[in-house]
């Protein structure tokens, strides 16, 4: 019997570009944030929180009782995000990752929330639960390219209280920084006190919070209840929260890329307004997704054909004065290791490696972030670690220039017999899944070397576990949790 293989954490491996190209101009990205502010102070946005509410009209805005509509003047919104760190430390369990959203790295994460996954053991398509995500959870401990840890697959198996199980999952199966899903106001409250044990205290909390929470804003202009309110405790907490606008084009938001940009920007600025005007200084991410609608089916296509510049999302996030999340990665196709999906992926991992974004998600996404594979997931980490290395410097030190190994060798010699030649060949020869050698010659089938390597890891790999007393404290608040709103 063979012996398990000895598999150890690979280190983080960000996006680290030697230049980042500068792709949109300032009277480009300021008639965006013009044409947001507008939209926020003649239109306003639908609240449907009364704290939201309550925040807004002590501050200045003009609230509309009898509908729930904000209008947010244009001065209020600047000043407010004014007050928003343009960066900050992601925390992680132990220290050993934590993410610094200064260093000029983009970090990355898988696809999240996906509902129905390929069991790596059956190959059966079926629902998501709770040991799924552990397995997912497992695997997102390991490989370099996973940055941060998103609930790559829901908890399907837990009703109401499904987030704070994720977020015990994550933080059983991992030291990475976890950011949790949560919603609601007595959820979050959980979610926080979860976050200080892993912590050790409410100071560390702060200084270098261990969880971060995704709130979206419902396309068109709508903040709704559960998201505001659990937005509110986090902010309170010094807990980072990533605010999600996900216009649809044609449908949630106008059929036009400009259009659709300008509101789902307006819906970013938004609830990040509230979120400062309530705790000013409150860590606040920005993330825009603007996505197209099939004409013919109504469906949502996150990669369409001509799609148009998803760099332009990060730069206005960015003029927001805030850091970015955006998403890149994934496919459409419901298929495991098709061309459509390496196009779809390969295209957009490179544009991530030239983005500035701080994060990244959707590593191993299929079906429109609805399906969960494993393969996948090794796939998109080979083209992943191909981008990385793409947009590398190379580097010039004598060494690398060998220039006296050109000299010594002369013209019409030969490098392979040179020592020069043993000491690096190998280091610059990256094999990834597309050149394993086949016992018959040739190279292996890539997907086959996927599906193996999923495999291997989900069988071997073993995390670091949490300490056995901040463990029992997480069960013990997810127990509660359970009896008292599930």
């Amino acid at each position: 019997m063979a012996e398990s293989p000895d598999l150890r954490r690979q280190p983080l491996a960000p996006l680290r570009p030697f230049a980042l190209p500068r792709l949109h101009d300032d009277a480009a990205l300021d008639g965006y944030l013009e044409a947001a502010l507008g939209i926020l102070e003649r239109t306003g946005v639908r609240v449907l929180s009364e704290r939201a509410l309550a925040v807004f009209a002590e501050h200045g805005a003009t609230a509309e009782l009898h509908t729930g509509v904000v209008r947010l003047p244009a001065d209020l919104v600047r000043g407010a995000l004014a007050s928003a760190p343009r960066t900050f430390v992601l925390g992680s369990r132990d220290g050993s990752c934590d993410l610094d959203l200064a260093s000029g790295d983009t970090f990355m994460t898988t696809d999240g929330s996906d509902v129905e996954v390929i069991d790596w053991r059956s190959g059966e398509r079926r629902a998501t639960t709770k040991a799924d995500l552990a397995d997912a959870t497992r695997v997102q401990d390991y490989l370099g390219s996973i940055g941060f840890w998103w609930p790559t697959v829901a908890a399907g198996d837990c009703g109401r209280t499904a987030q704070l199980h994720e977020l015990e999952v994550a933080w059983n199966g991992t030291v990475k920084h976890a950011q949790g899903m949560v919603q609601g106001q007595r959820e979050a409250r959980v979610a926080v006190e979860m976050a200080r044990v892993v912590a050790g205290g409410e100071g560390e909390l702060r200084r270098r919070p261990p969880l971060s929470d995704l709130i979206s804003v419902v396309s068109p202009l709508t903040i709704d209840r559960d998201g505001a309110d659990a937005a509110l405790v986090f902010a309170e907490a010094g807990v980072p929260v990533a605010v999600v606008s996900w216009p649809a084009c044609g449908t949630t938001a106008p059929a036009t890329a400009a259009g659709a940009t300008a509101q789902g920007l307006a819906e970013v600025a938004a609830m990040a307004t509230l979120l400062q005007l309530a705790h000013p200084g409150a860590p606040v991410i920005g993330y825009l997704l603007v996505v197209t609608t099939d004409p013919r089916t109504g469906a949502i296509v996150t990669c369409p054909f001509g799609d148009r510049d998803p760099t332009l999302v990060v730069d206005l996030v960015h003029r927001l004065g805030l850091p970015c999340l955006a998403a890149f990665a994934g496919t459409d196709d419901e298929r495991t290791g098709t061309w459509r999906a390496a196009a779809e992926s390969s295209h957009s991992l490179m544009t991530a490696a030239w983005s500035g974004a701080e994060l990244t998600v959707g590593l191993g996404g299929t079906n429109g972030s609805i399906l969960w594979s494993f393969t996948e997931l090794l796939l998109d980490d080979h083209l992943y670690h191909q981008a990385r290395y793409a947009v590398s410097a190379i580097p010039t030190d004598d060494e690398r220039l060998a220039l006296d190994v050109i000299h010594a060798v002369g013209p019409g010699g030969h490098f392979l017999g040179h020592s020069h030649t043993r000491r690096h060949l190998r280091e610059e020869f990256r094999r990834g899944l597309t050149l394993v050698a086949a016992d018959a010659g040739g190279y292996r089938d890539a997907v086959e070397v996927a599906r193996e390597r999923a495999i291997e890891i989900l069988e071997h790999y073993v995390p670091e576990g949490l300490e056995a007393d901040k463990a029992a404290a997480l069960r013990e608040l997810v127990a509660a949790a359970d009896a008292d709103l599930g």
